[in-house]
C-alpha cells in the first residue's frame, strides 16, 4: 500500500547517493538595463550583483544534499581556477567531490546575464566555456574507476547527463550494470533522441521534447503519456519512468501497472528552470530510503512544485517540502503559506514587479473594523499578507480567554476576503521574522500605532520599504464585541 507522503518524507532518514555526470559552475552578473549602447543597439547592463553555484550534475547534487542526503559527486575538471570553484562550492555544500581531469580539457562554465527594471527579471545573455571532446580511453577507465569504488558505499546512483562528454555510452551501460548487479536504484536524466543506451536503468526522467525525440510521440494529453511511457519502459527495460510535464506536474508508468498523473498545484508557476533537477535529485532521494516508485514520485513532484515558483535553479529543504505537504492533506486555502515559504514568496513577488503591503494582528472576531482596515491595507499594495498570531501567541497577548477562535478558523475567514492575498501564521509574539523574511514594500498599521514604536520599521525602512499607517473605523475592537456580548 502506498503511505501517505508525509510519512514518506519523515521515513527518509539520511540516504548516500552517487552523482555521476557532467559538472559545471553556474555564474550569474545581474544588475539594472537603463539604456541602450551607442556603439551598437544592444543593452548595457550596469552589474550589480554577482553569484556563483553548481551547475548541470552539480546542481543535481546540491538539490539531494539540502533534502538530507550524503552525495558524492564525480565528474570531470579541469586543473584551472574554476575547477577550484567547484571545490570550494562542493565543500561549503557538503558534498564530496571526485574528479578526473585531462590534458586540454577545461571545467565547464555557463555565464548568465540578468537584467531587471522595476517591472521584471530577463536573462539577456549565456556565455558557455566548456570542452566537448571525446573522453580520452584513460580518462573514461580513471573516472570508472572512481565511480566504482563509490558504488559500493551508497544507497542510489543518480547519473545526470548534459550532453558534455562525461556519460559516454560505455560509461552510461558500465555503471548501469554495475549498480544494477548490487541492488541499487539507478536514475537517469536522459539527453539526445537515443535514448538506447540508458537500458536496463531503473528509470528515466524525460520532459515533453526528450520524450518527443526519443519516441516521435508529442506529449499533448494524458493519453500521449501514456503511449510515450509504455514505449519507453518495455523498449528500455525500465522499472518505471517519469515523464515531467512542466507546469502539469509528472506522469508516472510502472512496468506492470497503467500510469498516474500527479498534477502539481503551485500557488504561481514563475519559472520551470531546474525543475528537472529537482525531480531527479528529490527521486533518487526517496529510491535510496526504499520508497516505492509512486511514493518517491509523489515527493518529487511536490518538491518541484515549490522549485517552480522560485527563480532560477532552486533548492527545496525537507522543512519547506513537509510545510507544503501539510497544507495539502489538509485541504487547507490557497491563501495560506508558512512561514518557512514567506522568503520565496517576497522573492517572486519583487521578481515580477509587484508591490507588497504587510500587516498583522489577531483578528479574532472578525468586524467591520477589521474589513475597513484590510481594504485600506491592500490599497497600499500590489499584494496583500497578513500575518496572523498563533492561538500561543494569542494567549500570551490577550489572556487565557483568548483567542475565541482557533488560528485555522480565523486562516478562513481572513482567506475569503478579496483585499486578503496571503496568511501567514506565526508563533512568536511579534512578526520580525516574517518580516525580514518577506521584506514588504509596505508596512501597515492602524493610526493607534502612532506612539507605540512598529515592530519592524528599521527592517523595512532600510530595505527601501516605508511603514504606513491608516485610519481605523471608530468604536470597533473584538474586546468591545466580546464584552458586548457577555453583557448580553
Amino acid at each position: 500500500m502506498t503511505r501517505a507522503l508525509p510519512e514518506v518524507l519523515a521515513s527518509l532518514g539520511n540516504p548516500r547517493v552517487l552523482v555521476v555526470g557532467d559538472i559545471a559552475v553556474d555564474r550569474y552578473k545581474s544588475g539594472a538595463v537603463e539604456r541602450i549602447s551607442p556603439e551598437a543597439p544592444i543593452p548595457i547592463l550596469r552589474v550589480e550583483h554577482e553569484h556563483e553555484g553548481l551547475g548541470c550534475a552539480g546542481s543535481v547534487a546540491l538539490i539531494a544534499a539540502v533534502l538530507n542526503a550524503e552525495v558524492t559527486l564525480v565528474g570531470l575538471a579541469g586543473e584551472d581556477a574554476e575547477g577550484e570553484t567547484l571545490r570550494r562550492l562542493t565543500d561549503e555544500a557538503g558534498i564530496v567531490l571526485r574528479t578526473v581531469s585531462e590534458a586540454g580539457r577545461r571545467t565547464s562554465v555557463k555565464t548568465r546575464f540578468l537584467a531587471h527594471s522595476h517591472t521584471t527579471h530577463q536573462q539577456v545573455l549565456r556565455v558557455d566555456q566548456e570542452s566537448a571532446q571525446p573522453l580520452a580511453p584513460e580518462t573514461r577507465e580513471a573516472l570508472l574507476a572512481i565511480a566504482d569504488d563509490a558504488i559500493h558505499e551508497v544507497d542510489a546512483v543518480l547519473l545526470s547527463d548534459y550532453g558534455k562528454g562525461c556519460l559516454t555510452p560505455e560509461v552510461i551501460a558500465h555503471l548501469i550494470a554495475a549498480a544494477r548487479a548490487r541492488g541499487l536504484p539507478v536514475i537517469v536524466d536522459p539527453k539526445g533522441t537515443d535514448f538506447s543506451r540508458y537500458r536496463g536503468a531503473t528509470a528515466i526522467t524525460p520532459n515533453r521534447p526528450e520524450t518527443l525525440g526519443a519516441t516521435g510521440i508529442e506529449v499533448r494529453t494524458l493519453d500521449d503519456a501514456e503511449r510515450a511511457a509504455t514505449e519507453l519502459v518495455t523498449s528500455l527495460d525500465l522499472d518505471f519512468t517519469l515523464v515531467t510535464l512542466d507546469r502539469e506536474g509528472i506522469y508516472v508508468r510502472t512496468r506492470d501497472a497503467p500510469g498516474t498523473h500527479l498534477p502539481t498545484t503551485p500557488r504561481e508557476v514563475f519559472d520551470v528552470t531546474g525543475a528537472g533537477d529537482m525531480v531527479l535529485a528529490a527521486l533518487a532521494t526517496a529510491l535510496a530510503s526504499r520508497a516505492t516508485p509512486e511514493e518517491a514520485a509523489g515527493l518529487a513532484n511536490a518538491a518541484a512544485g515549490i522549485a517552480v515558483e522560485r527563480i532560477g535553479v532552486a533548492t527545496v529543504t525537507r522543512g519547506e517540502l513537509a510545510a507544503r505537504l501539510a497544507l495539502s492533506a489538509e485541504g487547507a486555502q490557497t491563501k495560506q503559506i508558512e512561514l518557512l515559504e514567506a522568503r520565496a514568496l517576497g522573492d517572486r513577488l519583487r521578481a515580477k514587479g509587484k508591490r507588497i503591503a504587510f500587516t498583522n494582528g489577531c483578528f479574532d472576531i472578525l468586524h467591520a473594523g477589521h474589513v475597513g482596515f484590510l481594504q485600506a491595507a491592500k490599497a497600499k499594495g500590489d499584494v496583500l499578507v497578513v500575518g496572523l498570531n498563533s492561538d500561543a501567541s494569542v494567549k500570551r497577548l490577550k489572556g487565557p480567554e483568548r483567542p475565541i477562535q482557533t488560528a485555522d478558523d480565523r486562516v478562513r475567514v481572513l482567506a475569503a476576503l478579496a483585499a486578503v492575498d496571503y496568511v501567514v501564521v506565526f508563533e512568536d509574539d511579534t512578526p520580525i521574522t516574517l518580516i525580514e523574511s518577506l521584506l514588504p514594500h509596505a508596512l501597515v498599521k492602524g493610526v493607534d500605532w502612532k506612539d507605540k514604536g512598529v515592530v519592524g520599521r528599521d527592517v523595512v525602512e532600510a530595505n527601501g520599504g516605508e511603514v504606513v499607517l491608516v485610519d481605523l473605523l471608530e468604536g470597533r475592537s473584538t474586546t468591545s464585541v466580546v464584552d458586548r456580548i457577555k453583557g448580553s
